[in-house]
């Protein structure tokens, strides 16, 4: 088991940041581990409620490979949880957005790496990838964020 923790500030107001985040196709767009990301079915009451289904397309280490992540806890806007499963590893990508005195969110993500399997065996020797893929993915993030900040017409999430 891998636990990748990143903080992350944004310009914009946790409700922005939050809603922008919860729609999982969105990560295809911040993450450069993310190939394609779309929201796939659901048995959600809103979009991205709880029971939203997504399909990304995962790149680690040069292999690619499909994983569905499911919404397992939405408290808009503090926290949103995603459990994803792939052929090889089971995650969870707990986020929390914290309002920031004078304005912006703090963006705690963590995100729980289990491989499966025969793959279990590789897990020790894998933290190093796992934390760098971790901090790409959250520098992608603020940067998607900062670029919507800089272009105050486009709305977070296209």
């Amino acid at each position: 088991m891998s636990v990748l923790r990143e903080i992350v500030d944004v310009r914009q107001e946790p409700e922005v940041a939050f809603d922008a985040v919860a729609d999982f196709s969105n990560s295809a767009q911040w993450d450069p581990g993310v190939i394609a990301a779309e929201r796939v079915g659901d048995g959600a009451a809103a979009p991205t409620d709880v029971g939203a289904v997504y399909r990304l397309t995962v790149t680690f280490r040069g292999r690619s490979s499909e994983m569905t992540y499911r919404t397992t806890e939405y408290r808009r806007p503090d926290r949103i949880v995603f459990e994803g499963l792939g052929p090889r590893i089971a995650a969870t990508d707990t986020i929390e957005f914290a309002r920031i005195d004078g304005g912006g969110t703090r963006i705690t993500y963590v995100a729980d790496l289990r491989l499966t399997g025969l793959a279990k065996v590789a897990e020790p020797f894998l933290g190093r990838s796992f934390k760098e893929m971790g901090t790409r993915a959250l520098a992608g993030m603020k940067a998607w964020f900062a670029e919507r900040s800089a272009h105050p017409d486009d709305h977070v999430g296209r």
